[in-house]
């Protein structure tokens, strides 16, 4: 994994830039749009990475865009061989980048659980172990 090879966490922040430049200059495709690339983890043998993306003024997937993503894999691939020199460059999969959503959600969680310590606190009527936060 990247976070073990400090080799393959460099080579995933090369390509990270790389692909945001190359989306925004060469790829003509008008399914992808406004795509932002969020990270990029490249496994240990740098033969596999996995690149994270959101879209810009849509909320949840969108499977155009992935469709769009998957289709330019081979052209990204192709434009990266030539930019990065290295001898064998990644294979590409983009998948959604959730953890923004993932951390609203627990920040409400959060915030939930405060202002539901607030009103036991204050004398109301609500018991602060009635409460099921459901995770899931």
């Amino acid at each position: 994994m990247a976070k073990d090879n400090p080799r393959a966490k460099r080579l995933g922040e090369q390509i990270q830039r790389e692909l945001t430049e190359l989306l925004r200059r060469d790829v003509k495709d008008e399914r992808i749009g406004n795509v932002t690339i969020t990270a990029v983890n490249v496994s240990g043998d740098l033969r596999t990475a996995r690149v994270y993306y959101l879209v810009f003024g849509k909320e949840g997937a969108d499977p155009k865009v992935q469709q769009g993503l998957t289709s330019a894999a081979g052209f990204l691939r192709n434009a990266l061989s030539k930019s990065l020199m290295i001898r064998y460059t990644p294979t590409l999969t983009f998948e959604l980048d959730t953890s923004i959503e993932h951390g609203v959600r627990l920040t409400q969680l959060i915030y939930s659980l405060n202002t539901t310590k607030d009103t036991a606190a204050s004398g109301g009527e609500t018991d602060e172990h009635d409460h099921i936060i459901d995770e899931g």
